[in-house]
């Protein structure tokens, strides 16, 4: 038998509960409301701020240095997390649903937020360097088997519960089960997770956490080539950001409205079937194609992947097919060019943004770059929807990808890739 503290007992759990809120906050909060009768407008906006949490996650990852511990704050943002799903479930059958739910769902992703750092540090402060690269695999895995749960499990009883009961009754169920996960894997962790202790007070870096982290930013900032480097990283997803969040609406709405008219039911078995283990084979072969070919030749074929679910949107807004198995195979062709393009961001980030004398800590500051790019994107994209309708709209995310693929030819770019100094990938 393992060992009590053996890191199989908690990195999967760890990263599974790191996923399931962020794919809540992100991608099924989205579904949830177009169900309830928001307007698109309303839902890209929230979307938006909801994911500003991990925009800004590095400015205050300095607080979490005076927690007792790093398992303690784990636990601590793990019941809270579920705790805040409880209370968005219990709001949503009342009035002033929305509010209240978005309020709840604002505390979860500053939770969420929070545990990355932690869980994080954890990681990297519990294992060897050995034991970080041979344990890294498992990382990306359970983060997806969070997403998948949610967006396969959690929406599929949605859709099902949709079709027996009313449709708040049905999601307020559907957010009371990830929360109730959550609680028992924050009692789990309590068990699982290996003790550590917070830094020595007498340690000068644990007394000035603050000045650490002035000294972290001004070393980001002073980077040769690094405000190109933020506004390539900026450019990067703003096409996906606008599509992937309107596009999940497009596939809701009624035909009337240009909408492909697909169930809660029908969404859940697309996304977390098929589409999900695409999103993983793409990103593998991105991260091999990317290695074999060097960035300078890979990023190109890259974007243009990343952009691959654009194009299928185009299509699916023209054709309107009625097919669940058609549409489940183009939604994989989608997910598969995002997490294949993806890849090449993340590399990025790794081998220019993050390399120097924090390079965990700067390619920290490059994740929230780059969330900023997808959260500001998030924001106009259902302004720009309501003006366009949907199949312009897609038009216009084509046009919106192209200078994140002219920069390709003025940004720094190696030839061929660097060792990775870092376990953890990005949040995608």
């Amino acid at each position: 038998m393992l060992p009590r503290r053996h890191p199989l007992f908690w990195i999967p759990s760890l990263y599974f509960a790191q996923g399931l809120p962020y794919a809540i906050v992100m991608t099924m909060a989205a579904i949830m409301y177009k169900r309830l009768g928001v307007s698109n407008e309303q839902i890209a906006w929230c979307s938006s701020l909801l994911g500003m949490a991990w925009v800004v996650k590095p400015l205050w990852s300095p607080l979490l240095e005076l927690a007792p511990s790093k398992k303690w704050a784990i636990v601590t943002f793990q019941a809270l997390g579920g705790a805040c799903l409880l209370a968005a479930a219990l709001v949503l059958r009342g009035a002033g649903f929305f509010t209240f739910s978005v309020a709840a769902l604002a505390l979860l992703s500053l939770a969420s937020a929070s545990h990355d750092i932690a869980a994080d540090g954890l990681y990297i402060g519990q294992l060897t360097p050995r034991q970080q690269a041979m344990y890294s695999g498992w990382l990306g895995t359970f983060w997806n088997g969070g997403k998948l749960f949610v967006q396969g499990a959690v929406v599929v009883l949605a859709g099902e519960l949709e079709a027996r009961y009313d449709v708040r009754t049905a999601w307020a169920v559907a957010l009371a089960l990830p929360g109730a996960a959550l609680l028992l894997l924050a009692a789990y962790h309590g068990w699982a997770a290996p003790a550590d202790l917070r830094a020595d007070p007498a340690d000068a870096a644990s007394r000035q956490p603050w000045r650490t982290s002035a000294d972290v930013l001004l070393s980001f900032f002073r980077k040769p080539g690094i405000w190109l480097a933020i506004v390539f990283v900026l450019l990067f997803r703003v096409a996906e950001g606008q599509v992937q969040t309107i596009g999940r609406l497009f596939l809701i709405d009624d035909r009337a409205h240009g909408g492909l008219g697909m169930s809660t039911l029908d969404m859940g078995i697309a996304y977390g079937s098929f589409s999900t283990v695409a999103y993983i084979a793409g990103s593998i072969l991105g991260g091999y194609f990317g290695a074999w070919r060097g960035l300078r030749l890979a990023m190109p074929v890259l974007i243009l992947a990343m952009n691959l679910p654009t194009v299928t949107f185009c299509y699916l807004s023209v054709a309107l097919p009625d097919n669940l198995a058609l549409i489940t195979a183009v939604l994989s062709a989608e997910m598969f060019g995002f997490g294949f393009g993806f890849a090449g961001l993340v590399m990025y980030m790794m081998q220019v943004v993050a390399p120097g004398k924090y390079p965990a800590a700067h390619y920290a500051l490059g994740t929230g770059v780059m969330q900023l790019g997808l959260v500001l994107s998030t924001m106009v994209s259902g302004k720009i929807q309501a003006s366009l309708g949907y199949h312009d709209f897609f038009i216009w995310g084509l046009l919106a990808a192209l200078p994140s693929l002219l920069l390709t030819f003025v940004v720094a770019l190696p030839g061929k890739p660097q060792q990775a100094t870092l376990a953890t990938g990005a949040t995608p």
